[in-house]
């Protein structure tokens, strides 16, 4: 007979929603290990735990968020390991071990696909270890040409070699949409450079649209023959980068603070900018904290509408906003189905849509509350902007971060951290599963509206 003990711990099972989480937290628990190392830092002297565990954290999440300058703080050494965090990040705490076993030669057995499945949000375990080599391919040919164009346009104005690495460090961030810089005030020195605007932002778009879409795009080329996923994502993106622009120009064009210095052409350059850049990364040409409240107000809604499932970018993803208002079309409408593009959406696939977005107000809702108590000083504006940029895993800020408590600091870490693993994964985690129900019980509606 086996020991009742041992009976009761080998009936404790990780679900996948628990293996993520943790494999996140150990990347994360890496980081803030390397960064407490004084090699990490310029002076010497290592990061306090909770600086090291936000910065780890920011960068395993592909936030961007920081409290300390990355370019005057970290040495060389510590900038590589929060390139190497921010690469894993991007990729996944499950595509970068299956790459680990790619390389090592080991067999990928079934758990590791489904545990694949549920990283990448995919439909089925079908074609998922081919389509993380397809993402890791992506990702190297895609940050080579980004870092080759960047580190040209610097070295005319720096060396050859900060030239080169400056290259591959904005590539690596705005690809993997994690908005870290080496300049104190991110890229603002560039706010009306053609080049540095337009890699930057083909990088983060291009990463913040999903890797099913880049593969379904490579793989069919024909508009006609793309998925319905990829449709929705490539015509929800266009439409609202376009709107973003046109409406940030308008809200800050009279603003002195931000446009106030800058030509007709330069304010268009970072109303693009500003424009596309709140759903994805958290670069910035202009002062942030500067913006005017309706900007930022408008910016916290395409933080919380996020990129694209399968992507480096985090928010309720813009299918899940796309799909709640085809629901909303078809409730206003009178009819009982979804429809998009002559295409019905399964009800269980909308319901999901609603548990994300509910379950990611109502984490925004509860670490916005407790900041709140925690900053006393702080604009409510401020704090709202911050906590919806955490969990978006945007990493813009208007100027709470580095001012942040030690228990700010911590709330917004663990927003960070919902944000990418997902509020609804981060939901099933939490919840007390159960058998499903072999009972149906009898209806009866209630009033709602």
């Amino acid at each position: 007979m086996m020991p009742k003990n041992l009976r009761r711990y080998k009936t404790i099972q990780l679900n996948p929603a628990h293996i993520l989480i943790l494999g996140f937290m150990g990347l994360i628990f890496i980081g803030t290990c390397l960064f407490m190392i004084p090699a990490a830092t310029k002076d010497r002297h290592h990061l306090s735990l909770i600086d090291a565990l936000f910065e780890a954290t920011s960068a395993v999440c592909v936030t961007g968020l920081a409290v300390v300058d990355t370019g005057t703080t970290f040495t060389l050494f510590g900038q590589v390991v929060l390139l190497v965090l921010i690469q894993l990040g991007g990729w996944g705490f499950m595509t970068s071990g299956i790459l680990m076993f790619i390389v090592l030669g080991k067999k990928i057995g079934f758990k590791q696909r489904l545990l694949l499945k549920e990283s990448m949000n995919a439909l089925s375990i079908q074609g998922v270890i081919l389509l993380v080599q397809r993402v890791i391919i992506i990702t190297l040919i895609v940050e080579a040409i980004g870092a080759f164009i960047l580190a040209i346009r610097w070295a005319q104005e720096m060396s050859v070699g900060k030239a080169v690495f400056y290259g591959i460090f904005h590539s690596v961030s705005a690809f993997n949409n994690a908005g870290f810089g080496l300049e104190p005030d991110s890229l603002s020195k560039w706010v009306g450079d053609p080049t540095v605007n337009i890699v930057i932002t083909s990088l983060f778009i291009i990463g913040g649209i999903g890797f099913f879409v880049v593969a379904d795009i490579f793989e069919k080329r024909n508009i006609r023959k793309l998925s319905l996923h990829t449709k929705i994502v490539l015509i929800f993106t266009l439409v609202l980068n376009i709107v973003s622009t046109l409406v940030i120009f308008g809200l800050e064009y009279n603003n002195p603070a931000t446009f106030g210095s800058l030509g007709t052409t330069d304010k268009w350059w970072a109303a693009y900018f500003q424009g596309v850049v709140p759903r994805t990364a958290g670069f910035n040409t202009i002062d942030i904290s500067q913006m005017e409240l309706s900007s930022l107000v408008y910016m916290m809604a395409l933080m919380f509408i996020g990129a694209s499932p399968g992507s480096t970018g985090g928010g309720i993803k813009v299918t899940t906003f796309a799909l709640l208002l085809f629901a909303l079309w078809a409730v206003v409408t009178n009819r009982d189905d979804v429809n998009v593009f002559k295409r019905r959406i399964p009800t269980p696939l909308v319901l999901r849509a609603l548990s994300i977005a509910v379950s990611g107000m109502l984490f925004s809702f509860i670490i916005f509350f407790l900041l709140t108590i925690t900053e006393k000083g702080a604009d409510m504006s401020v704090i709202a902007f911050e906590t919806v940029s955490a969990f978006g895993t945007v990493g813009m800020s208007a100027g709470l971060t580095p001012e942040l408590s030690p228990w700010g600091k911590i709330l917004i870490t663990i927003m960070m951290f919902i944000g990418r693993v997902g509020p609804l994964t981060m939901a099933f985690a939490l919840a007390i599963h159960s058998n499903k129900p072999k009972v149906r019980y009898a209806e009866e509606k209630i009033l709602i509206g």
